[in-house]
């Protein structure tokens, strides 16, 4: 049975949507793009094209399917101006100095035809299996956690030159992308947090370092570390010394 009609939502619904309108060229996008927003509000479980286009009268798969992989228009602009509408809200509004969150999250897939598709570790399985990673960022400040930018994680195997695939990047490669987004917009964090998957990655802490952003996460015990003390004499030590 289906559930929801685009007509039907509530005017708060299409009042956010146009605000999205200059992301768009034509009609027939404008109306994708609410399709799908409509049907990832949903109560289904599921929120493939498959069940968005069962439970929504009015919703053609085909025409969805079309919205989501051929039409050109750009994820990163709708991004864009999310996070520049939330900052025209009190409530929403990204502080300065605000805690950055850096992490990535994955989920299992079968079969690889989506983009990315590989054997690597899940998040929410705890465990290697087949599946798809992103590297977030997000915003946290003790009242809101709110997200800030996302990219995918194409592993290796799902590109045709695997590693050295131009298009293949690491994940800490990725995370300093996504903070370099936040730093473009204005948002300076005044602190960004990150596990020992990005903290035992040299690279990423030295961009981090350069971008002079103190971070707070965990490293191996066995890694060194510049010490200055109070009178500006610095000295190597290992963390676990």
């Amino acid at each position: 049975m289906r559930e929801t009609t685009p007509t039907t939502m509530p005017p708060c619904f299409e009042k956010w949507c146009k605000r999205f309108d200059d992301c768009f060229k034509t009609k027939a996008q404008k109306n994708g793009f609410r399709h799908d927003l409509g049907g990832l509000l949903g109560e289904s479980e599921r929120k493939n094209l498959t069940q968005i286009s069962e439970n929504a009268i009015g919703v053609v798969y085909n025409r969805l399917h079309h919205f989501l992989t051929d039409a050109p228009w750009s994820a990163t602009q709708v991004n864009e101006q999310r996070l520049a509408v939330m900052n025209k809200s009190s409530q929403t509004k990204i502080s300065r100095g605000f805690p950055l969150i850096l992490d990535d999250s994955g989920h299992r897939k079968s079969g690889n035809f989506t983009d990315g598709v590989g054997r690597q570790y899940i998040g929410e399985i705890g465990k290697t299996d087949n599946g798809i990673v992103v590297v977030t960022t997000h915003l946290y400040d003790g009242k809101k956690s709110l997200p800030l930018d996302i990219e995918l994680y194409q592993h290796s195997s799902s590109l045709p030159e695997g590693k050295k695939d131009e298009n293949f990047k690491k994940k800490p490669e990725l995370g300093i992308e996504l903070i370099e987004r936040s730093l473009a917009r204005g948002e300076r964090p005044g602190m960004v947090l990150i596990d020992a998957g990005y903290g035992n990655n040299t690279t990423f802490l030295k961009a981090l370092e350069e971008k002079k952003l103190k971070y707070l996460g965990g490293l191996a015990k066995n890694r060194k570390v510049m010490i200055k003390d109070f009178s500006g004499i610095e000295s190597e030590s290992r963390l676990d010394e």
